[in-house]
């Protein structure tokens, strides 16, 4: 399935690249999701059309991220919750937490941005958890897991 984009994907491309995915991934995300059209003819002019409009809503999604970044960059939080005596939690701490934490420090962020490759984590110290705010921003924060 042939597709243009509307926005940059990663590993993909950025917005006006004409490209080549499988057509689960073009119908059931791409198309739906609004970061891409099918490529026809009729698509393909309308896109050039508006492709200035496009192009600096990406510049300005892009913006927005990097100011967020900034904020974020000397940010520390620190989450408590119960543990064991040997500092096992009892449950965990995910994305969700991580994520409503930050918001209460005062930078909005989503469950979605919050990166945790490993899982959730379940003991306490000291983590370094990694922020997607865009497909080319990435910022890292420090959270401090403690026993209550």
């Amino acid at each position: 399935m042939e597709v243009i984009l509307l926005e940059k994907v990663g590993k993909l491309g950025g917005v006006g690249d004409k490209v080549n995915v499988k057509s689960g991934f073009g119908r059931n995300y791409l198309l739906p999701q609004g970061k891409a059209i099918s490529a026809t003819a009729d698509n393909l002019k309308e896109f050039e059309a508006r492709r200035a409009e496009l192009e600096k809503a990406a510049a300005d999604k892009k913006e927005s991220a990097e100011i967020r970044a900034r904020e974020l960059e000397e940010l520390s939080v620190t989450i408590t919750a119960k543990a064991g005596d040997e500092g096992k939690l009892f449950g965990s701490v995910g994305a969700r937490d991580i994520a409503e934490a930050i918001t209460a420090a005062g930078v909005a962020v989503t469950k979605a941005e919050v990166k945790l490759p490993e899982g959730t984590l379940r003991e306490i110290g000291e983590y370094e958890i990694t922020l997607q705010l865009h497909v080319d921003v990435v910022q890292a924060v420090k959270l401090q897991v403690e026993a209550e």
